[in-house]
């Protein structure tokens, strides 16, 4: 069992049947480096206070909660009116109802997180419920308060557990008309589309998170290692010298552009394969249900 706090305790119902469960982060905030800004001076850091302008700092008793309904109007509210709503949802989940894992446009998912059985007692239903997403292959929906706000949310089978994603609600999501509009809707040449398809396909496998590496992060913690191990604070490297931008190379000849690289592909020996991600690393791109 992992020594991880979970974020919330509940229960999953589903009609009549409800199951205490746990919910997990599933991503780790510690795995890209973190700074603080440093007064280099006396290399202390930098805290942040709260200023109100014409006043000065404020204790954080007299900071209340506040809602702009119109320009420079706000309604007031203390932690205790906020913390008085009560919402079902902050102590229950219940799945209302179930679509196809490809019916949900991926712009809505939003953050992942691990469900897990609370107790002995909640094993065997909460295994039926998995087993029957997985056999139906269809996602639960429901909505979840958590953290000040209630989620729109998605259940789907991971492995021997569950995983829940955050959605958007529809109103957060920006509408594409303004930025397709002056796409023009023809059709791609059917000759370069099909030469197109062919390069896909050459590079086509199954997905792999382990594959991809953050290389920014890696050069980025390397940098770090070099301060720690050369004992400074403070260092200038060495070849660090601006490369010149060079202007975006011009595609003269789309289809012999992609010719080529569809020649190129076949030269090169595929990458190495592997068994695919555990759903532990990172949902498919197409949060299709397992």
């Amino acid at each position: 069992m992992s020594n991880s706090r979970p974020i919330w305790k509940g229960q999953l119902r589903l009609s009549l049947v409800s199951i205490a469960v746990e919910l997990f982060t599933a991503t780790k905030s510690n795995a890209t480096p973190s700074f603080r800004q440093i007064h280099r001076p006396s290399g202390k850091p930098i805290n942040y206070e709260k200023v109100v302008a014409g006043i000065g700092p404020v204790n954080k008793d007299e900071i209340m909660k506040g809602f702009e309904y119109e320009k420079g109007n706000y309604v007031l509210l203390t932690d205790a009116e906020i913390d008085a709503v009560k919402l079902d949802t902050r102590k229950t989940l219940e799945l209302t109802q179930f679509v196809g894992a490809c019916e949900i446009d991926p712009i809505y998912f939003d953050k992942s997180y691990f469900v897990a059985p609370a107790d002995d007692l909640a094993e065997e239903a909460f295994r039926v419920i998995r087993d029957a997403l997985r056999e139906s292959e269809k996602v639960g929906l429901g909505q979840l308060a958590l953290r000040g706000k209630e989620y729109l949310v998605a259940l789907k089978p991971s492995g021997t557990g569950i995983m829940l994603e955050t959605l958007h609600y529809e109103r957060e999501i920006r509408q594409s008309d303004e930025f397709f509009a002056n796409i023009p809707s023809k059709k791609a040449d059917p000759d370069m589309l099909e030469v197109a398809v062919a390069l896909i396909n050459k590079k086509s496998a199954p997905f792999n998170a382990a594959v991809f590496k953050d290389h920014y992060q890696a050069a980025l913690r390397e940098v770090i290692d070099a301060k720690l191990a050369a004992k400074e604070t403070l260092v200038t490297l060495p070849g660090g010298a601006a490369i010149d931008p060079q202007p975006p190379a011009k595609v003269l000849d789309l289809m012999a552009a992609l010719k080529r690289s569809l020649e190129g592909s076949a030269t090169k020996s595929p990458p190495t394969k592997r068994s695919p991600a555990k759903p532990a690393k990172k949902a498919s791109a197409k949060r299709k249900a397992s």
